[in-house]
């Protein structure tokens, strides 16, 4: 049966809670992007631009989604009913809205009590500045009352919210409702009984069994009367039975030296309620999976909402690809514009992407700073927000989800002396191609640079070969029109070249195959021409 929740939930289960570094793919832990690719794709950046959430655990469930995208259609498609749910009925949307910010300050509050560290005293401070933990003043009373009312708000709030008709939603808000019924919200919600490190909630205490009620609070009424019972009984005693004796002034001397014992006595309490109740009662707290999934379902809400924001802050054209579940990658998008550059270019040039069965290997051509690379990172963002069930800025598109995306570009900062240039990026390419399946896209910057031309073309096209005979989809970028020529008459591949005008490139991708270098425009761009090289020896007086 196919669900929406991930083996590993946002709540950290740990004494340290989740952070976003901890969803980063790694080289030993990655899903669809591997550590290189997430860098490459500027993941971050994508991350930023699409972020209008508004709680932690909203922004945590909206990168884990970009740095560890859902491969399977079913849940997209379900995760995309929703956000058009959500667009189309303003009531659920406003209500939604109101929901998460009339609980995401209470936030904070349940991450305190769950991963704090409660130093003691009778100051209860604000969280240190210490990086490796939360430290705080006092016992952890403050963080109970207040972490314990979140998960209470949790719950009561949503019976706000209208039932949604989204079979995504229905689902996020019964993870909310089931944790409700469960015995942690009932803990949470209190009263609490403890009795030899064992707890009950109201219904499960037994009536004749000695438990205490803990009140998260250092002034506790009981002891309280007792100090002042037992005072008072002195007075009396020493007053009222010994007159004759004249011995009252015992009895207000046993109270001045009895009288500094008792805040010692509150703070020995505030320390047996900390390492005997708040703390093991917090444990059983962030190992509840109810919690954990109630927790993330706020997340999960918050994203959808962040996807509905994004969407409406997209200038020019949106869409919501459609999505295919078929068992070879497909991405067919019209109109495509890249994520991050059109904040800063609003009249950035789109275009279109066709990677399918006549398409699947697509080389593209054309000199330098046309617009070559920024297309190829446009598919890849494109993809990723595709499989995130976010709006793409497109006017429409259908791709099928991804198990694998491979960017590769080349990385010189981490040449070794024994491969050189060459056999470091044939070492990533090896690497990509044998991982990558059917369901891959692969872009290749550049391939086989470092060697000589002749083993540039046979390494190059036995790879490209390959990739056409896998079945993944697969972006060549490269200046080598013979390898396109050799490989066109093989009947491998589309072609696409940079536009340029006499003017300069108009960064549209048209059909063909580019045999046009512009170095010399490029380096007289940047003051490096011929000419540019000529007059600084002339001025410097250089020999011939």
């Amino acid at each position: 049966m196919t669900t929406i929740w991930r083996e590993k939930y946002l709540l950290s289960d740990s004494d340290q809670p989740a952070r976003m570094e901890d969803f980063r793919p790694t080289e030993t832990d990655h899903e669809a992007l591997d550590p290189k690719t997430f860098e490459a794709i500027e993941t971050e950046a994508l991350f930023h631009a699409i972020d209008f959430t508004q709680t932690e655990i909203g922004r945590l469930s909206l990168y884990r989604s970009l740095a560890r995208p859902e491969s399977t259609a079913l849940i997209l498609q379900q995760k995309q009913q929703a956000v058009r749910e959500i667009e189309s009925n303003s009531q659920l949307r406003e209500a939604l809205s109101t929901y998460v910010k009339t609980v995401a300050p209470g936030e904070k509050s349940l991450k305190y009590l769950l991963y704090g560290e409660f130093t003691g005293g009778l100051a209860t401070d604000e969280p240190s500045s210490r990086t490796d933990k939360l430290e705080f003043g006092g016992y952890g009373y403050r963080q109970f009352q207040d972490g314990t009312q979140f998960a209470v708000d949790l719950v009561e709030k949503s019976e706000n919210v209208p039932q949604p008709q989204s079979e995504y939603l229905r689902i996020v808000f019964d993870a909310i409702r089931d944790f409700g019924r469960s015995r942690i919200y009932t803990l949470m919600k209190g009263p609490v009984y403890s009795s030899g490190g064992k707890f009950k909630t109201k219904q499960e205490k037994p009536r004749l069994h000695l438990y205490s009620r803990f009140h998260p609070s250092l002034f506790k009424m009981i002891p309280l009367v007792i100090f002042f019972a037992a005072g008072y009984g002195m007075l009396f005693f020493f007053e009222n039975f010994m007159p004759q004796f004249n011995t009252s002034y015992i009895g207000y001397g046993i109270l001045a030296l009895t009288a500094p014992v008792f805040p010692i006595v509150l703070l020995a309490m505030g320390v047996s309620d900390r390492d005997s109740i708040i703390y093991p009662l917090r444990k059983q707290f962030r190992e509840s999976q109810e919690l954990a999934k109630a927790l993330e379902a706020l997340g999960l809400i918050d994203e959808l909402l962040s996807f509905h924001r994004y969407g409406e802050s997209i200038q020019g054209d949106k869409s919501m690809p459609e999505i295919l579940d078929e068992k070879q990658h497909r991405l067919i998008i019209s109109q495509a514009r890249n994520p991050l550059l059109i904040q800063h270019i609003p009249d950035y040039v789109p275009n279109d992407i066709e990677l399918d069965q006549a398409g699947r290997v697509l080389i593209i051509t054309g000199p330098n700073s046309g617009g070559k690379t920024a297309y190829c990172k446009t598919i890849a963002q494109i993809q990723l927000l595709g499989q995130i069930g976010c709006y793409i800025p497109a006017s429409q598109g259908k791709l099928v989800p991804t198990e694998h995306i491979y960017y590769q570009v080349p990385d010189p900062g981490q040449l070794s002396a024994a491969m050189g240039r060459f056999g470091h990026e044939l070492q990533r390419t090896r690497e990509i191609f044998f991982n990558s399946t059917p369901r891959s896209l692969v872009v290749l910057d550049e391939l086989s640079e470092g060697t000589t031309f002749e083993e540039k073309m046979t390494i190059s096209e036995y790879i490209l070969k390959g990739f056409h005979k896998l079945g993944a989809s697969t972006l060549l970028v490269t200046h080598n029109h013979e390898l396109c020529e050799r490989l066109h008459n093989d009947g491998i591949g589309r072609y696409l070249q940079v536009e340029f005008m006499p003017q300069g490139p108009t960064h549209r991708l048209i059909d063909g195959i580019s045999k046009v270098s512009h170095a010399d425009r490029v380096a007289s761009a940047i003051g490096f021409s011929q000419k540019d090289v000529e007059a600084h020896l002339e001025k410097q007086g250089g020999l011939s």
